[in-house]
């Protein structure tokens, strides 16, 4: 858990202008990453993406759409790895209502365990990179121009 956390807030730093986050914003924010049972061993890292998806939307001050699970390990770049246990986690997010699961591309094939009535209530979004996880978890950024003529 401790390196999805790093990981995940080295790749918003490195993209923190990109994203329109303040390049140094980690001089002036006290970023505490918790938890809760963190520290029981897991078979194997998958929460890179949800912890960068959390940060990204916290500093941007955009919020997670909330009908979306997702999962996945990230690289320092951004890449997004394969992790295991996707049909548990499927059946998870499907028992509370989501409908919307973004899963690394390199785990499509795990989706063949999925049951078919399941498969087929919910959408799933295959991603490579974060830039791609972000844009499909977060909920759009207001339009300037709206905002603007709303005034």
């Amino acid at each position: 858990m401790k390196e999805s956390a790093q990981a995940a807030l080295s790749f918003i730093r490195s993209r923190a202008d990109r994203l329109g986050i303040a390049p140094d914003f980690y001089e002036s924010a006290d970023i505490h990453i918790h938890v809760p049972a963190g520290a029981i061993p897991k078979d194997g890292p998958s929460a890179g993406v949800t912890i960068a998806t959390s940060l990204a939307s916290l500093l941007m001050g955009r919020p997670v759409r909330p009908n979306v699970a997702m999962t996945g390990e990230i690289t320092l770049r951004g890449r997004v790895m394969p992790v295991g246990g996707i049909k548990e986690k499927v059946l998870a997010a499907h028992r509370a209502g989501i409908d919307t699961v973004i899963l690394p591309q390199r785990n499509r094939k795990d989706l063949e365990d999925v049951p078919e009535e399941i498969r087929s209530s919910m959408r799933f979004v295959f991603i490579e990179t974060m830039d791609e996880a972000l844009a499909h978890a977060l909920v759009p950024a207001p339009d300037r121009e709206a905002l603007v003529a709303s005034a």
